[in-house]
Parts: structure tokens; C-alpha cells; sequence
């Protein structure tokens, strides 16, 4: 899996916002670790740690996902489901990235359970989405139907 820039790709992570993310996976390790132990802080460094191991095209996603998610739907919380990030509301998890290149796939996937209750009028809707980039367009995508989902 390689993905190749183009006009069209979302921009990436600044150094600047990279060592945002890696202060903040910091805190959350301190406060995992620390008397103050929170699950939620020990689940949001779990996903933070397996955005970290993928390999570079899946990072870049999961990582502008997870930025979404976190931004759009704060009452989600993260954890890992199935060993890949997952975004949950009461302990039940609504939406997550799966690795094509963990699962040996062409592709990523990010998708929703019935817990998002995305359902169509229509009788007929996606659950999962293919993602091989993270276009403008995609983006735009995903950032509307996580707004949905939080309501």
C-alpha cells in the first residue's frame, strides 16, 4: 500500500502537530501510570501506541482520523477493538480503522457499527469505506458522517 500525493491529498500532519500528538501520548502515558490511572487515558495511549507501529501510508490515515473522530465526536471514546483503533460511546464501540496493511489487505477500512445507527431511508447504506487516501473529498466524507454519528 502506497500512497501517492497528489493535489488531491489531504495534508499531512505539521512537525509541529506531530509533537503535539506525541506530548499528549506522553501525558496520557504519565497519567496511565500515575495515581490518578484512568481507563480512558490508558485506552485513548493504547490506540495512540498501534497508530504509532503502522506502517507509514496506515499511520498517516489513522492519525488524520483519529484527529477527526477526537475533534467531531468528543464523546467518543477511543480504545482498541479487534487490536486497531475504535471510537466508543458508553463502552460500545460506533466507529473504526482497520490497517489493510495489518490485515494484509489492499486496503484500509474505516467503518461504523450499528451502534452509529447511520441508517438510511432507503433501506440501503454503507457501513464500511474503503480508503486507500485521505483525499479533501474523503475527508469531507468522513468528517460529515462522524458528525452524524455524534449527533
Amino acid at each position: 500500500m502506497s500512497a501517492k500525493p497528489s493535489e488531491t491529498t489531504a495534508p499531512t500532519f505539521s512537525e509541529e502537530e506531530r509533537a503535539a500528538m506525541k506530548e499528549r501520548a506522553a501525558e496520557l502515558k504519565k497519567e496511565a501510570s500515575g495515581g490518578r490511572r484512568t481507563k480512558a487515558a490508558a485506552d485513548e495511549l493504547d490506540v495512540l501506541s498501534k497508530i504509532e507501529t503502522m506502517a507509514a501510508p496506515d499511520r498517516a490515515v489513522a492519525e488524520r482520523i483519529h484527529a477527526i473522530v477526537t475533534t467531531h465526536a468528543p464523546d467518543l471514546a477511543p480504545k482498541l477493538w479487534y487490536g486497531q483503533p475504535a471510537y466508543a460511546r458508553k463502552g460500545k464501540v460506533v466507529c473504526f480503522f482497520r490497517s489493510g496493511d495489518a490485515d494484509k489487505e489492499r486496503y484500509s477500512t474505516f467503518g461504523f457499527t450499528a451502534e452509529a445507527a447511520l441508517d438510511d431511508a432507503s433501506g440501503l447504506w454503507p457501513t464500511s469505506y474503503a480508503v486507500t487516501e485521505l483525499t479533501a473529498a474523503a475527508e469531507t466524507s468522513i468528517i460529515a458522517l462522524v458528525d452524524r454519528v455524534a449527533g
